[in-house]
C-alpha cells in the first residue's frame, strides 16, 4: 500500500474545506514547504498539492508554491487546480 498525501492550497496556505465549500476554509499552516517537508522527514515520497485558488479561477494561481515544494524536497509531485489547458502547464 502507498499512502499519499494531499496539500490544499489557498493564496499560498495550507487549507481544509468544509465539503468543499470556499467559504468555510480552515488555515492549517501558513506554509506548505514545511509541511511537504515534514513528510518528507517522515518516509513520504509521493505529494498531491491541490491549487484551490487554481481550481476556482480556472487558471494555475499557485506556481510559486509547487516550485518551493518540488525544489526544496525530492518528494514526486503531482499537482492539479486550474490546469485546463496545455497552455495552462507552460511557465
Amino acid at each position: 500500500m502507498r499512502i499519499i498525501p494531499a496539500i490544499d492550497i489557498i493564496d499560498g496556505k495550507c487549507v481544509r474545506l468544509s465539503q468543499g465549500d470556499y467559504n468555510q476554509k480552515t488555515v492549517y499552516n501558513e506554509d506548505p514547504i514545511e509541511v511537504a517537508k515534514e513528510f518528507e522527514a517522515n518516509g513520504i515520497k509521493h505529494l498531491h498539492l491541490v491549487d484551490l485558488d487554481g481550481a476556482k479561477s480556472s487558471h494555475v494561481v499557485n506556481w510559486k508554491v509547487l516550485e518551493r515544494i518540488t525544489g526544496q524536497t525530492g518528494l514526486q509531485v503531482d499537482f492539479g487546480g486550474g490546469v485546463k489547458t496545455d497552455e495552462d502547464i507552460k511557465v
